[in-house]
């Protein structure tokens, strides 16, 4: 437990809930009471009231958070809005989060750092879906502390027993998902009942207002005793004879003298000392910015984790996780994004989605893909080791986000449940031979051609007169065509967008087997999604792989249409058609692009050739 007041200074808390439930008129009557604005903020809020304001003849709090023009032109709130106070008692960060669905993925981010909830309902409206999302995501997040307050009680005629049937309701739920920790307060925003002290108009509550609970609540920490943990951010070379590793302590203190195990490699050392801005100290304290020495020169770079030895920790590639997905574009199992946990990054998949979460009846429903704001548990694999453990040991080192590889969006945040068992059972066998003895006995360089584009543009065929020119060269190969694979080990596939990312996945699996033999293999597959492709790049070694754009309008395309299949598409007996109701994404910086509306199969197929080094 964290003690209140003169132990702990600070608290940061958000405030959620569904649209327009008076989330930043609340946190407006606490900035004012506590005279947290300036006399010019004041004037600007009366002149903004009488503007952008929703009170009749008076001052609109909510003006206080709402910055964006859109926001005060909309009357809600879009971004996250922080602000700062401070009570003799304690000084507050507060988060004023979104209530509308699309901008939940703003409501993690501002429960991602939070200590304590404060879920505001509209006294009138009682317990919503959204009410139900945020407590079940703030849950996930590691908040243990709600403060339920039921706004717009003077609506309801600050009736006892409308509070008392919302809090039944609310209770009905939370104890479902295991929120325990639950402090209800019939608060009317606008009027200020109970929100800095207790008002007159509901004798019957005996609770404390919002502001003095908010003073002295207790915080429990999410931390399971995991011992101290610093992801390594920077390497710093003050001098030559010194290396100093910084970060932000996590999990627990670290002292000078700890022995240290720097994950995921597992070399040991210990702390020779610990620096800050304002010098040496002796312990470091959780959240506190430092720079360690070691006493042994051992291997450490950006994105390891050092943990004291005491403690354990098991690196791992594999593991379950929750995932919201924060995304319009669908999440897709197979499809390769960028993880970033603690100060590491990775290439990471979602390997199996289990199912997602109904936030409103806790049900568990089966899935193939998520949607922004699905919530969801399912298996992830990185494509390397990483320093990580069970979100509720320490959120630094088991919180994580997944980011779109093209548009740096961030279209994901999750959190870890623990390692998979089979990834802990797995390892690598050594074996004699590698590709570079492979590739030596068959006198070529191992590589793999990737052929792209429409049906119809001519990939199958282009690459056949490519593989035919290559064997009469004398070099070895293997040819692995789109519809073949179909046939045989993909046949249990279709063509939603998540079908083709596992059929892509696969194959560029098997590709990679081969150029491990050291052979040249040549892909044909249309493979529409530039992430897809990207995938089987990142599996290869540098200069192994050339994507090919087989290039063709969609008209010459329809006109050659070898299999009649436009003409099915457009009469609507196919579906999910590439080029006319799914889209195909041209690559933007392929080694070679051939077009076939002016270019030979002969010709196209000397300067795919030309590619390969010698």
């Amino acid at each position: 437990m964290r003690a209140p007041t003169e132990q702990m200074t600070q608290l940061r808390f958000l405030t959620c809930g569904s649209v327009d439930d008076g989330k930043s008129t609340l946190i407006g009557r606490l900035l004012y009471d506590a005279k947290a604005i300036f006399d010019d903020q004041q004037d600007a809020l009366q002149s903004d009231s009488k503007k952008f304001g929703t009170v009749d003849n008076g001052i609109d709090f909510a003006l206080l958070v709402d910055g964006l023009q859109a926001e005060r032109e909309q009357g809600i709130t879009i971004d996250v809005a922080y602000r700062y106070f401070a009570t003799p008692n304690r000084s507050f960060i507060v988060a004023d989060t979104p209530g509308h669905e699309q901008y939940t993925r703003n409501m993690a981010t501002g429960a991602s750092t939070a200590d304590l909830a404060v879920i505001l309902v509209d006294a009138r409206q009682g317990v919503v879906i959204q009410t139900k999302r945020h407590t079940y995501i703030a849950h996930l997040l590691g908040i243990k502390s709600i403060t339920l307050a039921i706004n717009k009680m003077d609506l309801v005629d600050y009736n006892e027993d409308v509070f008392l049937s919302i809090v039944s309701a609310y209770k009905e739920f939370s104890d479902q998902i295991g929120v325990s920790d639950i402090t209800a307060i019939p608060v009317s925003a606008l009027h200020g009942e109970n929100i800095s002290s207790l008002g007159e108009q509901m004798p019957w509550y005996k609770g404390p207002c919002v502001l003095e609970h908010l003073e002295t609540v207790e915080i429990v920490e999410l931390s399971n005793g995991c011992g101290a943990r610093l992801p390594v951010q920077r390497v710093s070379r003050p001098s030559a004879d010194l290396r100093g590793f910084s970060g932000t302590v996590a999990g627990a203190p670290l002292s000078v003298g700890d022995p240290i195990t720097v994950e995921p490699d597992g070399a040991h050392s210990t702390v020779a000392e610990i620096s800050t801005y304002d010098g040496s100290i002796k312990t470091a304290l959780i959240g506190q910015s430092i720079t360690v020495v070691l006493e042994d020169n051992i291997d450490v770079s950006r994105g390891n984790v050092m943990r004291q030895s005491k403690s354990e920790m098991e690196p791992t590639d594999q593991v379950q996780a929750h995932l919201i997905w924060m995304s319009d574009i669908e999440m897709i199992p197979g499809r390769q994004y960028e993880i970033k946990l603690a100060t590491s990054s990775a290439l990471a998949l979602v390997s199996e989605l289990k199912y997602k979460v109904n936030v409103n009846t806790l049900e568990h429903t089966a899935t193939k893909t998520l949607e922004l704001n699905d919530v969801a548990v399912c298996n992830l694999s990185f494509d390397r080791r990483l320093a990580c453990e069970p979100y509720t040991m320490c959120k630094e080192t088991g919180g994580f986000i997944l980011i779109d590889r093209h548009t740096n969006e961030t279209v994901g945040a999750g959190m870890i449940d623990f390692a998979l068992r089979r990834a802990r059972n797995l390892t690598r066998q050594k074996l004699t031979l590698d590709k570079v003895e492979r590739a030596k006995a068959m006198g070529q360089a191992p590589a793999l051609l990737w052929f792209t584009g429409l049906s119809g543009s001519g990939k199958s065929t282009v690459a056949n007169v490519v593989e035919a020119k290559l064997h009469h060269m004398g070099r070895r190969t293997y040819m692995l065509d789109g519809d073949n694979v179909r046939h045989g080990l993909n046949r249990d596939l279709g063509f939603t967008d998540a079908d083709r990312v596992e059929n892509i996945r696969r194959i560029s699996e098997v590709a990679k087997l081969f150029v491990d033999a050291g052979m040249i293999v040549l892909v044909s597959a249309i493979s529409p999604f530039r992430g897809d492709r990207d995938m089987a790049r990142a599996l290869m070694d540098d200069g192994e792989f050339f994507e090919v754009h087989i290039d063709a309008s969609l008209e010459t395309c329809e006109e050659r249409d070898p299999k009649g299949l436009y003409s099915r598409a457009r009469a609507g007996e196919i579906a999910n058609f590439t080029g006319i109701d799914s889209p195909y994404e041209a690559p933007l910086e392929p080694e070679l692009r051939i077009d076939t509306d002016r270019m030979d199969p002969e010709t196209a197929a000397d300067k795919i050739i030309a590619l390969l080094p010698r």
